[in-house]
């Protein structure tokens, strides 16, 4: 696979990598899964509908240079036509009708001539067109015709007439060898391996043989340089024919009062002139033709210009002569209306190998193309035929087709870019099984005996034909890159956990093992497909509503998810994004209560998060700066991970309190990137410990000088969780130790009652961005009027009554969850806010 080698190493892995960046600083933008996420959100600028700055039409469309040669072409055609029509009927019915009895031998023989070389060119003309253009339906065609390759064509076609003179088996054999050599020349490998095209059930226009003896010389695309020398050495004979009769006006004696031939001079004058000016102007055009084609070289400077390779000269030379072909059959501003797009999506339609080659060739590469890309997805992406038929080239998995496979693939994962676009798509039947074609799996586990026959069979004929190295990894790339772009809408999601078998095999493709992980000289494309195959179970774990839960059910239900995020995390210390993504997965299952416990239940998982959150990924993963900021992505990821797994779940909690973490966590408060997440789980852990871990939690007691400080001297985001921490931290607490935890941190217990007064007096209302604040506030001063009286009237007296009459009127849903997917909350608080204003109104009320 030396061309998808070389197109993933040079374009599509540096690409993807840069995604995988973009990625990383959409995920980091500081939206976490303990706050709703508005359904109102900037659209990421690769899946935007924005319309790009408009550019020159010359600059979009290279192709126009060929559209106008064809017209300006038509132009010299149809004016030489309509002359030698003129003449020919002038001839018939003036000169011939009218005077052929009186006419001179001479002019007789000469119109007469001229005549017939005149209706042989005309007909050669209007058959050798269809010829040329029949040429050029084969990848190894050789298209135009011009001197120079008429001139190599006609050495080739002596050879070939001495060939007949040889045995027929030696020149079959030549003609054999012949055509393998310009195929290799012409197409430039239309297969990365060198594969020769499979033949069809149908014949190709080019190589149609005509005679049964000497079929070498005889083919189609030979017909057509025969009738192209007709038409010249026609138009010369007719040109000198009529100059020796201008020239010397031998038009024989008219005797006097001889009235039948009174105007024979003028008729035979304007006949010649007319014959004269038809032939030039064929000549004009060929002229033309040749100084635009062979001189100035317009089909490869579009070609350059379109940044087609080599074999797109096959592609451009069609498509001119199906601009010509209209304007000389038609209209000559028939021509005008065609473009590259067009002509390539009509040659998906095709039934032979060479034209769906050679389209989707240029509709990948038009795709790809920053400059053409908007006009041809948009195209693209508004003919459901053409995506159908994209989707449907999914589908073939024979090692002959491998580029018009990967080149569909390539063209889909562009158009899956634009929303429009995806939803078509995924709303074509078969479209998810088609795209789950794409992935192949390293381990038979998930395969069905099917699956895995279809592909032994596959292997088997790879093998057979010498295509051992046929691109799994690449359609791996492409079919995962699909997903994950069709992944962004929420229908999509549900489509692709619909799918039979896909989930299991997008699964299947996160398994790295410690060779893999730690090894440098392991491939990179192996490599990126861990990446991209986390990044779509991310996405699709992460999906919010009906859907993401039953997602979050399958994927938690397959016995190798968990298992291979664990060895991520385990032994990924040179990969920390890939780690953050697998961190991130488990916090999207960590939804569901069953997938809480299976994360929990898996041997040295927790331990692992616990070990990046508290001392990174390892130092391997040093050394570059965006290694380092992925580093601390990872850490935060991990923390936020584990404030998750320990969010009421009493058995995770006692798994992390055996791993003797506790102290770190307190001493993580003090590390600025580790204190927002570390408050969480020391938070989580006195909320939902239990009465069995009373004795271990009042270790966490230690972090309560530093919440008191934070909660003074901080706000937003990390104020709510030291408030939320101290809330649980203090009721581990006697009114003693309390007391000597306020004298230590230096802060007065009325000067916390005024701070957590002005916090209800500053969110009048619900905050999105701090959902609970309001609430941990009423918690913490519940604890302090329950703790010492003398609290209470310190409230009173900062009219802590009126705010809290204010929170039962603006109180919303946003502060009855502790945590959200999207707009949806998820486990609800065991009593509401309600409940805990008319308890603090109680205790102030009491006082």
């Amino acid at each position: 696979m030396d061309q998808h080698g070389s197109l993933e190493s040079e374009g599509s892995v540096k690409l993807q990598i840069s995604e995988l960046c973009r990625l990383g600083d959409a995920c980091s933008s500081g939206t976490t899964i303990f706050e709703p996420r508005s359904s109102i959100e900037k659209r990421d600028s690769s899946n935007g509908e924005s319309v790009s700055p408009a550019k020159p039409a010359a600059f979009h469309a290279p192709e126009k240079k060929l559209t106008l040669f064809a017209l300006r072409l038509a132009v010299f055609e149809k004016a030489a036509t309509g002359l030698g029509t003129l003449g020919f009927i002038w001839a018939t019915v003036v000169l011939l009708g009218g005077f052929a009895i009186t006419l001179d031998k001479t002019d007789f023989w000469f119109i007469t001539i001229i005549l017939l070389i005149e209706g042989t060119r005309i007909f050669s003309r209007s058959h050798e067109l269809e010829w040329q253009h029949q040429a050029t339906w084969s990848i190894a065609g050789v298209g135009i015709n011009s001197f120079r390759a008429l001139k190599s064509s006609s050495h080739s076609l002596v050879k070939s007439l001495k060939a007949v003179f040889r045995p027929i088996s030696s020149a079959v054999q030549k003609r054999s060898q012949q055509s393998r050599e310009i195929a290799a020349q012409i197409a430039g490998s239309p297969n990365t391996n060198g594969i020769h095209r499979k033949p069809t059930r149908m014949w190709t226009s080019s190589d149609v043989p005509f005679l049964p003896y000497g079929k070498w010389v005889f083919l189609s695309r030979n017909v057509s340089k025969l009738l192209y020398w007709l038409q010249l050495l026609s138009a010369t004979a007719c040109v000198v024919l009529s100059l020796m009769k201008l020239i010397k006006h031998n038009y024989g004696e008219v005797a006097k009062g001889d009235t039948d031939k009174r105007n024979r001079k003028a008729a035979l004058t304007i006949f010649y002139s007319l014959a004269l000016a038809e032939a030039l102007l064929f000549l004009m055009e060929k002229a033309y033709w040749e100084l635009k084609v062979s001189f100035c070289k317009l089909l490869e400077e579009v070609t350059r210009e379109c940044e087609l390779k080599k074999s797109g000269l096959i592609a451009v030379r069609r498509f001119f002569y199906d601009s010509y072909s209209r304007c000389v059959n038609g209209s000559i501003f028939d021509g005008l209306g065609m473009d590259m797009i067009t002509f390539s999506t009509e040659l998906l339609d095709s039934n032979s190998p060479d034209e769906q080659l050679i389209g989707v060739r240029i509709l990948c590469q038009f795709a790809t193309n920053s400059r053409f890309s908007d006009d041809t997805l948009r195209k693209i992406g508004t003919n459901i035929s053409v995506i159908e038929r994209l989707v449907e080239m999914l589908n073939w998995k024979d090692p002959q087709e491998e580029e018009i496979r990967w080149s569909s693939a390539e063209i889909l994962s562009k158009l899956a870019g634009k929303k429009r676009n995806a939803l078509r798509v995924a709303g074509i039947a078969g479209a998810m099984e088609s795209i789950s074609s794409l992935l192949e799996t390293s381990r038979s586990s998930t395969a069905s005996p099917d699956e895995i026959a279809e592909k032994r069979v596959v292997s088997l004929s790879a093998a057979s034909d010498g295509h051992a190295s046929y691109g799994f990894d690449t359609f791996n790339h492409l079919g995962l890159l699909i997903l994950k772009k069709l992944a962004r809408d929420h229908d999509n999601c549900g489509k692709i956990g619909n799918t039979r078998g896909l989930l299991p095999k997008i699964i299947d493709l996160t398994h790295a093992d410690e060779r893999v992980l730690r090894d440098a000289s392991v491939a990179s494309s192996r490599v990126l497909t861990v990446k991209r195959s986390l990044q779509v179970v991310r996405i699709l774990a992460s999906t919010a509503g009906a859907t993401g839960k039953q997602l979050r059910r399958e994927i938690s239900e397959i016995v190798f998810a968990i298992g291979n995020i664990r060895e991520i995390l385990r032994h990924g210390e040179r990969y920390p994004s890939m780690q953050r993504l697998g961190i991130e997965i488990l916090t999207s299952l960590a939804l569901e209560e069953d997938a809480t416990e299976r994360i929990g239940g898996t041997g040295g998982l927790l331990k692992e998060l616990l070990r990046i959150f508290l001392d990174g990924g390892g130092e391997e993963a040093r050394g570059a700066e965006e290694e380092e900021e992925e580093g601390r992505r990872a850490r935060v990821a991990a923390g936020e991970a584990m404030a998750m797994l320990v969010l009421e779940s009493e058995s995770n909690c006692r798994r992390v309190l055996k791993l003797g973490a506790l102290e770190r966590l307190v001493g993580a408060l003090d590390a600025q990137l580790l204190r927002v997440n570390a408050a969480r789980i020391l938070r989580n852990l006195c909320a939902f410990g239990g009465d069995g871990c009373f004795e271990k939690l009042r270790g966490a007691t230690a972090a309560a000088p530093t919440v008191l400080k934070a909660i003074m001297s901080e706000e937003n985001k990390p104020q709510e969780v030291m408030i939320g921490l101290a809330s649980q931290v203090f009721k581990y607490m006697t009114s003693e130790e309390s007391s000597a935890v306020f004298e230590r941190a230096g802060i007065r217990e009325t000067e916390l009652a005024d701070t957590l007064v002005q916090i209800l007096r500053k969110y009048r209302y619900p905050p999105i961005k701090v959902p609970r604040i309001r609430r941990f506030a009423i918690e913490l001063a519940i604890w302090m009027m329950t703790d010492k009286e003398t609290n209470v009237l310190t409230f009173k007296d900062l009219e802590m009554e009126r705010e809290l009459e204010h929170v039962l009127e603006t109180t919303s849903e946003v502060e009855s969850f502790n945590i959200f997917s999207g707009t949806v909350g998820v486990s609800r608080h065991h009593m509401t806010i309600h409940s805990l204003v008319e308890l603090a109104l109680k205790l102030l009320a009491e006082g």
